[in-house]
């Protein structure tokens, strides 16, 4: 079974959910040109997602997607905290920054019966998870309404867990995609493969329909996965220079930079593993390191140094999430760019 059955749309693309550089009007475009828009709601309150819903229910009468973590909140480990803290003293410093004033916290809450409660209120025809699945009682909550569920697999290990856990279908996130690896059953990351390579090996291993990610830019991107089997794309990095998008002005000159052809996985920016292009501090540090604590609560110490240099007009800390392939990166209205990537 195709996407465009599974979840009644036009086209086999859907907008990856991008936290931090959307709202409901880059899903709205999508899902009205035929797409399945997908909104991303790991780091909003819900006042807001409450808001976002009632937006797109104003906005398309098309499927869409929401999309949420569901990772398991860390328990805090000062000393971990206090050597983050000891790492980014100098940038403190350089900032006139008082480490003692920056405060702790992740930004970014897991899927909970709270959630569930708002959602159902909007029936939201796809739910779409990473790092996992919810618990069975949440999951059996969101299929209630017939919600088809979607999460993201690293590994073949991974998709088949995620077929036998109650998934509708799989998103093989091959190891190009920007953003967040969706690794779940392990912490390794010599298990993370490229798309091409883990598409076809997860098709053999499960029978629900498998959505292609991570570095498909373009409409023979999109042509490729699907003669590897995949039931349609899912698509971001070439979403981040839509009109749509809310990239900040920074990401966006980065996007269009030679900087773009310079990618790396960090756990700098939240303590898990994700795929950007450098900043200073992934340069200085390295992109990896022991350094951080458990995700998402690196985000609190960093907030400060990146408003500190984003008001010099600095991306020396910012998130500038993005796949290995920004060619498709284009300034076209995000209901244009969907098309053109299903001109098949």
């Amino acid at each position: 079974m195709n996407i465009q059955e599974l979840f009644g749309i036009a086209l086999p693309i859907i907008q990856a959910p991008m936290a931090g550089v959307q709202t409901s009007a880059l899903a709205i475009a999508v899902s009205n040109a035929g797409g399945l828009g997908s909104l991303p709601c790991a780091m909003l309150t819900a006042d807001v997602l409450r808001a976002e819903l009632e937006a797109i229910a104003a906005q398309t009468r098309q499927p869409y997607n929401v999309n949420f973590f569901c990772h398991t909140p860390p328990e805090p480990d000062p000393e971990r905290e206090t050597r983050w803290r000891a790492a980014l003293a100098p940038y403190y410093a350089e900032f006139g920054i008082d480490p003692a004033s920056v405060p702790t916290g992740g930004g970014r809450s897991p899927f909970s019966a709270e959630l569930a409660d708002l959602l159902q209120a909007f029936r939201p025809p796809v739910v779409s998870f990473h790092f996992g699945l919810p618990s069975p009682e949440l999951l059996r909550r969101v299929k209630s309404w017939g919600a088809k569920v979607l999460s993201s697999a690293t590994t073949v290990a991974e998709a088949r867990w995620l077929e036998a856990n109650g998934a509708d279908a799989v998103i093989a996130q091959g190891l190009e995609a920007g953003g967040h690896r969706g690794i779940f059953l392990s912490d390794d990351l010599t298990t993370q493969i490229g798309t091409m390579a883990l598409l076809p090996q997860v098709v053999r291993a499960v029978r629900i329909p498998v959505i292609a990610a991570g570095g498909i830019a373009d409409a023979p991107g999109v042509k490729a996965a699907l003669a590897l089997g995949a039931a349609g794309v899912q698509v971001g990095t070439s979403y981040l220079l839509c009109p749509e998008a809310t990239t900040t002005a920074l990401h966006r000159a980065a996007l269009k930079s030679g900087r773009a052809e310079h990618t790396a996985l960090t756990n700098l920016i939240t303590g898990r593993p994700a795929r950007g292009m450098l900043n200073r501090l992934m340069k200085e540090l390295g992109p990896l390191s022991a350094a951080p604590p458990a995700f998402p609560l690196a985000t609190a110490a960093l907030a400060p140094l990146k408003a500190g240099a984003e008001q010099r007009g600095r991306d020396d800390f910012s998130t500038l999430w993005s796949g290995q392939n920004a060619s498709g990166c284009r300034e076209l209205p995000a209901a244009e760019l969907t098309r053109a990537l299903a001109a098949l």
